[in-house]
């Protein structure tokens, strides 16, 4: 097996629906349990999770055996933090809060080696190289990258056909709970305006020849989502699994918070 193949990438340019789930809970052991369900992708959340490099680093090494992907979403687009998460071996970040094509274009260089971009080098110490047994990592490692982008707010939805046309992105991501609150309708992502504008931004992203994806826990609009052409799609969280389920067992008993 080729250890730089990244076949989630290959299957973005494809139709059909990739089945995720998000992980916040911040522990690997959670994380391996999730992974033996056996969606397609997990997505390791550094933004709104309390996760950091190292429970990162734990994430991956988790899942590695499982064959869900994993995604690494960043808690910002720095390439210095960009930079650890590739060399620890994620191979697919979903970047946060993108707005404009010239911020889409300086992300596809944090992620890409000179001369193409400014990835530091330093594949000697990296897990992503197998710490230098993979003797071409340096000469492959930019094909292998997926990058997703997430839009979130008016000025992202504005812009949503030229990030998504920016050489080097694999995926645009839409973000309904900033996206509804940027829109004036904080904690209401159903809401007509913001479904108009979610569908709008799908079949843009659909027209670069770019993957549309969302986290979408509602059955009905997620299965909207994936008939409009979302490629990836997080029908889930970690956080409100365990929630409901304890809370459903508790009341099973008649046990009250």
């Amino acid at each position: 097996m080729d250890p730089l193949h990244n076949q989630f990438k290959a299957d973005l340019r494809q139709p059909g629906a990739r089945i995720g789930l998000w992980l916040g809970l911040a522990d690997s052991y959670s994380a391996e349990i999730c992974a033996g369900a056996g969606f397609d992708w997990l997505l390791i959340d550094g933004e709104h999770s309390p996760n950091d490099l190292r429970s990162v680093l734990q994430h991956l090494q988790a899942i590695a055996p499982y064959r869900s992907h994993p995604v690494v979403r960043p808690v910002v687009g720095d390439p210095a933090i960009i930079k650890q998460l590739l060399d620890v071996g994620a191979q697919t970040l979903l970047v946060p809060m993108v707005d404009t094509a010239e911020q889409a274009a300086r992300l596809v260089a944090a992620t890409r080696y000179p001369p193409v971009g400014i990835r530091g080098v330093s594949s000697a110490l990296s897990r992503a190289s197998r710490f230098a047994r993979v003797p071409d990592y340096l000469t492959r490692a930019d094909d292998s990258i997926c990058l997703l982008l997430q839009i979130e707010s008016l000025a992202g939805l504005a812009n949503v056909s030229a990030i998504a046309a920016t050489d080097g992105v694999d995926g645009v991501f839409i973000g309904p709970a900033d996206l509804s609150a940027s829109m004036g309708h904080l904690g209401n992502p159903g809401h007509p305006e913001v479904q108009a504008a979610i569908e709008g931004a799908i079949a843009k992203i659909l027209a670069a020849g770019k993957a549309p994806g969302i986290l979408m826990a509602d059955e009905k609009l997620a299965r909207r989502y994936i008939d409009l052409g979302c490629r990836f799609i997080a029908v889930g969280t970690d956080v409100t699994l365990l929630m409901r389920g304890t809370q459903a067992l508790a009341q099973q008993y008649g046990v009250k918070p």
